[in-house]
């Protein structure tokens, strides 16, 4: 069990690192906003321009990057939008028996199946071609716009992340069905104290 609680602790902590990156990108992307807006407006008062597709496309990447990112973190935090109003009165154990069967059934087999019907439009888009040789990346059909390849990759590395999270809450949940949520603690690297993993 003290293996499985690294585990837990590794994905536990890769997801708060990713997180963290994808409210950065946020503010960034709100940066980069700003500056599409700005650049359009004071381009079209002086006669240059300014701005361009590229900037626009990088909008409406970053924006994409976040939701990307920020699945595997709501997850581990909670913080998904729930209207329940008989959940929230049953008891810990009783809220992870439920957790951790719509996890299993629903879940993991949503993230196994996202990432498995993903993967052949990704390889499209990096230029996989249907005899099995390569071409050219698929770009953004607007002038000076970005390749879509890197972005649509995204979308199996949320759902890989998203799966690693999976596993590690299913871990948690099962620890708190059997009541033996302090087998999962591991000692930290620098002290002698538990950590426990809730």
């Amino acid at each position: 069990m003290r293996l499985l609680g690294k585990y837990v602790q590794f994905i536990d902590a890769l997801t708060e690192r990713v997180g963290w990156l994808s409210m950065l990108i946020a503010a960034l992307t709100v940066f980069v906003g700003f500056y599409n807006v700005v650049a359009r407006f004071v381009g079209r008062y002086i006669g240059v321009q300014l701005s361009s597709n590229m900037f626009i496309e990088l909008q409406w990447y970053m924006f994409s990057l976040v939701f990307f990112l920020s699945f595997a973190y709501i997850l581990k935090n909670g913080i998904n939008v729930r209207v329940d109003f008989i959940y929230a009165k049953w008891s810990k154990r009783r809220k992870a028996t439920l957790d951790f069967w719509g996890h299993l059934f629903f879940l993991l087999p949503f993230c196994v199946i996202g990432i498995w019907f993903t993967i052949n439009p990704v390889l499209s888009s990096w230029g996989r071609l249907p005899n099995g040789g390569w071409g050219p990346w698929e770009l953004s059909p607007d002038p000076s716009g970005l390749p879509r390849a890197p972005i649509k990759s995204m979308i199996i590395v949320a759902f890989s992340l998203l799966l690693l999270q999976t596993t590690a809450e299913l871990i948690k949940l099962y620890a708190i069905m059997r009541g033996q949520e302090d087998l999962l603690e591991i000692r930290s690297a620098d002290s002698d104290a538990p950590l426990r993993i809730e």
